[in-house]
């Protein structure tokens, strides 16, 4: 073994402790040992930073945007909401859950899907007093499972199509060749959940619920549009009643108020809705079509106004110039170009309509304000207090049919091979920006950097494991050792273990890029073809279900959930055994360890 095989392992030996020990995150991890096998002559920096165009790296970033562009248009929100169900069964609601969430990140980067579903999956939980740790870790693992079963499904894959294409030694993975191992995995897994999982699943107190009591509550009036999909429900399938966080007051139609609400009333165009609630869960009232604040008569919901509006919490000062009038008769909109959704007052329940309520110092008012509100009057003496509320921002329905047609259309252009996977995914994410389902600002936030930094720092030290020797060192050594005990199958069966091991232990795309090429020296060395050895470790990088670390969804849903560590343990052990028995079974079937002519 060369000093620079010798030196290359020391660093990488490090970089795992430095990772497993959690003493640096990812990308500090992979860039230190980059920069230190640069910093030596092991690699040129021009070798070390080559993974900056690999095509998996740009399809990433592309894939971001185009999620991002489903998010903000709720194009996926009726879809995950149907699927789910109305019913209260956590079985039934855990089988729809996953198939859902298991077909849309097929084709779709699990990442960002998780991030659009999470509050689908807590609101629907929230609304029939379900715990959502019995959702929250099978939301992970189904996207997971997913991921397998397609190209574009999860960015490991993605990367490893890149890696096969700069070897030109293999032909570039298809859109759905992954799938005759992704999708008979992706069935047992649900299986699993569904029969042994759900038993294995703890029933934990979700993050908003523990602190819950001490929030805000607020008084809040919505009105109801002539495009709103609630007309003609009933407040019980229209799931407004009795929600954690979230009460219905009253319905005042044309004059007449209804009070108490019942299940069965039935929601009409005009009505007036007062709720009292959470801000989280008011975020949520806002982001359903045809809801509006219902303080104005004349409230303008026009494309550009409610693109660029956002929620603000600002707490009236004692020199605030509307004090002792009526929200309704004052001059609020005019002077601050916000509207006033939501009061709250000392922990006291408001139960006047929110035009009614005479404003007095110290009321805390959930505003609907342009994106300069916060840095306009932060300063402001007329406020004690402006804040901005995360995530706010109103979601483009009117966009959603636009964005699922874009979605359509790459899954058409990668199924038909017209444009690379790189040009097909940047082509989505700019129609996405074009056709304004997101905007420029949004979809450069989107864009998870420290995720695309761990690609290509990871990507460039593979590049030094190779270049260095020690991939043909390893190889050698598991072809003498291995090969001559358990066979081209049993070295397929170690590549998978050491790949899911590193996995669980440092990060999916981290354990993919390390272990990439010495399988290919590996099957090199065995005069076998390379196939069998990269779908092996495609699989197995993106099989993460033993700790929270190992992928960045069970990391996602870990808070979220109130889970303990030893929670995924109990469930994610025997998915990674279930897991790697059909990819085993079915891999050397489908990509068979034939001899390569040398």
């Amino acid at each position: 073994m060369s000093w620079e095989a010798i030196l290359t392992l020391s660093v990488l030996v490090l970089m795992l402790v430095a990772l497993v020990r959690s003493w640096l995150p990812p990308d500090a991890a992979f860039t230190g040992g980059l920069v230190t096998v640069v910093a030596v002559g092991v690699i040129t920096p021009e070798q070390a930073f080559h993974g900056l165009s690999n095509h998996g790296l740009v399809t990433v970033g592309a894939m971001f945007v185009v999620a991002a562009g489903l998010r903000e248009t709720g194009a996926l929100h009726v879809l995950v909401t149907r699927l789910l169900g109305v019913g209260t069964g956590v079985r039934a609601a855990l089988g729809r859950m996953m198939v859902s969430s298991a077909g849309v990140s097929a084709f779709l980067n699990n990442t960002p899907i998780v991030a659009m579903l999470m509050p689908e999956v807590l609101s629907w939980c929230r609304k029939r007093q379900i715990p959502a740790s019995k959702l929250l870790i099978p939301l992970s693992y189904a996207t997971i499972l997913g991921g397998m079963c397609t190209l574009i499904g999860t960015s490991t894959n993605l990367v490893i199509d890149g890696m096969v294409r700069e070897t030109g030694y293999l032909k570039p993975l298809t859109l759905f060749e992954l799938s005759w191992v992704g999708v008979p995995a992706a069935i047992a897994g649900v299986v699993f959940m569904l029969t042994v999982g759900v038993r294995l699943l703890p029933q934990r107190t979700e993050l908003l619920d523990q602190f819950g009591a001490t929030q805000r509550e607020y008084i809040v009036e919505m009105f109801v549009e002539p495009t709103c999909p609630l007309i003609g429900k009933s407040v019980q399938d229209a799931g407004l009643r009795h929600l954690p966080g979230l009460f219905l007051i009253e319905i005042d139609r044309k004059g007449d108020v209804i009070t108490p609400v019942t299940p069965s009333d039935k929601l009409h165009e005009g009505d007036r809705l007062v709720f009292t609630g959470l801000v989280s869960t008011i975020v949520d009232l806002q982001r359903i079509p045809g809801l509006v604040p219902g303080v104005e008569s004349h409230y303008d919901v026009s494309d550009s106004s409610k693109n660029s509006r956002r929620l603000c919490e600002a707490v009236v000062s004692s020199s605030f110039p509307e004090l002792g009038r009526t929200i309704r008769h004052s001059n609020f909109r005019t002077r601050y170009d916000a509207v006033v959704v939501a009061v709250h007052r000392h922990g006291e329940r408001l139960e006047q309509k929110v035009g009614d309520v005479i404003l007095r110092p110290g009321d805390t008012l959930l505003l609907q304000a342009g994106r300069n509100f916060e840095r306009t009057f932060r300063g402001s003496s007329d406020f004690y207090l402006v804040s901005e509320v995360s995530d706010s921002g109103l979601v483009r329905h009117e966009r959603a049919w636009m964005a699922m047609g874009i979605l359509l259309l790459l899954v058409g252009l990668l199924t038909w091979n017209a444009l690379s996977t790189a040009v097909s995914a940047l082509i989505a994410a700019g129609l996405m920006v074009l056709s304004r389902c997101v905007s420029v600002g949004v979809a450069r936030r989107s864009v998870d950097w420290q995720v695309l930094v761990v690609i290509a720092m990871a990507l460039g030290f593979g590049e030094a494991i190779h270049e260095s020797g020690l991939d043909a060192s390893l190889a050698g050594s598991i072809d003498l050792i291995g090969g001559r005990i358990a066979g081209p199958i049993g070295i397929l069966v170690g590549i998978y273990l050491i790949t899911n091991i590193l996995t669980e232990l440092i990060s999916h795309i981290g354990a993919a890029a390390l272990m990439f090429p010495i399988a290919m020296e590996t099957a090199q060395e065995m005069n076998v073809s390379a196939a069998p050895f990269v779908i092996a470790i495609a699989i197995a990088a993106s099989a993460s279900f033993a700790t929270p670390v190992g992928y960045q969804t069970n990391l996602m849903v870990y808070g979220p959930g109130g889970y303990r560590f030893s929670d995924f343990l109990k469930v994610g052990i025997p998915m990674n055994i279930l897991i790697m028995i059909v990819a085993m079974l079915i891999i050397p079937w489908v990509w068979p360890l034939t001899p390569v002519a040398p």
